[in-house]
């Protein structure tokens, strides 16, 4: 289910049963698992790959760029597994180099 308000990109995968609540935004090259829930006002921005029964809280930013100063604009990735919580506010950004994802795993 996709709540009218919320702004998912075309080129973003959702799996079966994903919940996206109000005024979420989805970007490119965001791949969501099976059954994960983002509560209102969650951003995801990609590129991303996100596992299966997943909840995001109100606020959360996950795969924005990172803020490292070491980071020098080149394409990098971030990828968390499956039955994970991000609560409220939480940001969790992608690598800072393009060797090094930011992996979270699952559970």
């Amino acid at each position: 289910m996709i709540h009218p308000s919320a702004v998912v990109s075309p080129k973003a995968e959702l799996g079966t049963r994903v919940e996206i609540g109000p005024y979420c935004v989805i970007g490119d090259q965001v791949r969501i698992g099976n059954r994960t829930r983002l509560h209102a006002h969650v951003v995801i921005e990609g590129p991303i790959a996100i596992g299966a029964d997943n909840v995001f809280h109100p606020f959360s930013s996950i795969g924005a760029r990172s803020q490292d100063l070491k980071y020098a604009g080149e394409p990098t990735r971030a990828r968390i597994g499956d039955r994970n919580t991000f609560r409220e506010f939480v940001t969790v950004h992608r690598g800072t180099t393009a060797e090094a994802d930011t992996v979270i795993g699952s559970d």
